[in-house]
């Protein structure tokens, strides 16, 4: 198993994944990878507010970051323990909310893309078009900001590059999640999130602050600790 694929399967891959070798998934559809897309076109002064946010508001561990080889980049969150696609989405709406309200939802891409336990493929990396000149690739946060509106590479990117830019990374623990979850309380509304897929943007279901810590608050998979949080949340929001 090469470097690369090694960092892959540490931060994204859930054990026991689906057969065809979609380990993004696991078999009752959990997943660990979550992502969020901001495109067409690409602005890393949008996303990379909220990259830097969530390491100094949050306390979280910095996301991944991609260019999808055409026209925008992605934030890919490492979970530490899988999640059922629902709650994953949650997450990244109320990330949206905290961070991005007022970005057009066409602009936006999620995955997972919904809250069914299908296997579903998040946008692969590093990834060839279909004009084969231009390619999807994780970049050091440094190099993030000269891309412009031509978020892609024009060489394929090496494998071991892209573990150097993996193994700096770590995954996000179930407690980290409190501080948003009494930041989302507050937070705006947001309209529905395209899907992040290659093809036209389709609108996702709206998940806004109550709905998801509700789902928090009744996952019997989440800690203790962290359903008590989700909970005074939502009594501080007026429940």
């Amino acid at each position: 198993m090469d470097r690369y694929t090694q960092e892959w399967q540490r931060l994204y891959a859930v054990p026991g994944g689906a057969a065809d070798g979609a380990d993004l998934v696991g078999a009752q559809g959990q997943v660990r990878a979550l992502v969020l897309e901001l495109a067409r076109p690409a602005d890393w002064s949008l996303i990379g507010a909220l990259w830097r946010g969530v390491q100094a508001d949050l306390d979280w561990p910095a996301p991944a970051i991609a260019v999808n080889g055409r026209d925008g980049y992605q934030l890919w969150f490492s979970l530490a323990q899988p999640v059922a696609p629902a709650q994953g989405r949650a997450l990244l709406h109320a990330l949206v909310q905290r961070y991005l309200p007022e970005v057009p939802p066409g602009r936006l891409g999620l995955w997972p893309q919904g809250a069914a336990p299908a296997v579903e493929h998040a946008p692969p990396v590093p990834r060839a078009m279909p004009d084969g000149e231009r390619w999807s690739a994780f970049v050091a946060p440094d190099l993030a900001a000269v891309f412009g509106d031509e978020a892609a590479l024009d060489l394929p990117p090496g494998a071991d590059a892209q573990a150097d830019v993996l193994a700096r990374l770590a995954p996000l623990q179930p407690g980290q999640w409190a501080p948003l979850l009494s930041m989302v309380a507050e937070a705006p509304r947001v309209a529905p999130v395209a899907n992040a897929t290659d093809g036209p943007a389709a609108l996702g279901e709206h998940t806004g602050p109550r709905p998801f810590l509700l789902a928090v608050m009744n996952d019997a998979s989440v800690p203790m600790a962290l359903r008590i949080e989700a909970a005074k949340a939502l009594l501080a929001a007026g429940g």
